[in-house]
């Protein structure tokens, strides 16, 4: 049995990703902020799926040390129940911000979790989804067109603008997937950003106010439902051999931003590794 580990697993796309999945056959572990939510979002996959894998794991990943806990304990997870092996890792969990916001480590809490958050996750599953020539599937959006990395200032603390700051995220996400099939693709892994386009979810609306909650509340009834971009997700585990393309929407290859180009991409992997204090290389060395 093929095992998947999605963030952002108890709403919201999350979740339906992980119910799809589940009834195609693949063990699921989730990763929730809340234990009280992630037994309920468990209990509601075995509903729909009874014989179904699931395992439920804890942890508030805008914070670094929340990120490296639950690594830990999902990789004696994998050693013990899963072959040493991990499918695909689908790195979902995000947020959007009002006002500037950071984390224990002083980090601006969009570039935190968006990005970071899912970097040092795959840092720590990297040996797994390798043994398993898996996949890395990270939500993105088509709002990272038009947008380039702040470079001077990727936190935004100098005139923060929280839509900038989703944005750069997003931009992020895709060059994320850039860098690991850069650097790993030779191995068998895949990486892919998948633009879920507008979703009926809550993301716009957690620890938000002002303007931002306003525009959300509206626009998110003309979203679709969570179930719609799910299948997207199943599409990239399913599909064999692997796809080829970095982007999609609706289990079909998009255009991407300029911006995204093996120079951003390896500018961006270096710095996150700076920031999360952690070096890829080191951490292949140590299999």
């Amino acid at each position: 049995m093929k095992t998947i580990l999605i963030t952002g697993a108890t709403s919201g796309i999350g979740l339906a990703s992980a119910r799809l999945l589940a009834k195609d056959g693949y063990r699921i572990i989730g990763i929730g902020r809340d234990a009280a939510k992630c037994e309920t979002a468990k209990q509601s996959i075995l509903s729909d799926a009874p014989s179904a894998d699931i395992a439920y794991f804890t942890a508030d990943q805008l914070q670094q040390r929340e990120v490296n806990r639950v690594s830990a304990e999902i990789a004696d997870f994998l050693d013990a129940e899963c072959g040493g092996e991990l499918f695909a890792l689908v790195s979902n969990a995000g947020c959007v911000r009002s006002w500037y916001t950071t984390t224990e480590e002083g980090y601006e809490q969009q570039f935190a979790l968006n990005h970071l958050s899912g970097f040092l996750l795959a840092y720590h599953m990297l040996p797994y989804l390798l043994r398993a020539k898996g996949r890395v599937l990270i939500t993105g959006s088509e709002s990272h067109k038009h947008m380039k990395i702040r470079w001077d200032d990727v936190m935004f603390q100098r005139g923060y603008h929280p839509l900038l700051a989703y944005k750069q995220s997003k931009l992020c996400n895709l060059l994320f997937a850039k860098a690991l099939n850069d650097r790993y693709g030779w191995q068998g892994l895949h990486a892919y950003a998948v633009d879920p386009g507008l979703v009926k979810t809550e993301i716009g609306c957690k620890s938000t106010g002002g303007i931002v909650k306003f525009v959300w509340e509206h626009r998110k009834r003309h979203g679709v439902s969570p179930d719609v971009p799910a299948e997207t997700y199943a599409y990239l585990c399913a599909a064999e051999p692997a796809p080829e393309e970095l982007y999609y929407h609706l289990c079909k290859k998009q255009t991407y931003s300029a911006e995204v180009n093996w120079e951003n991409a390896a500018r961006l992997f270096h710095l996150s590794e700076r920031l999360c204090g952690v070096r890829y290389d080191e951490r292949m060395q140590k299999q």
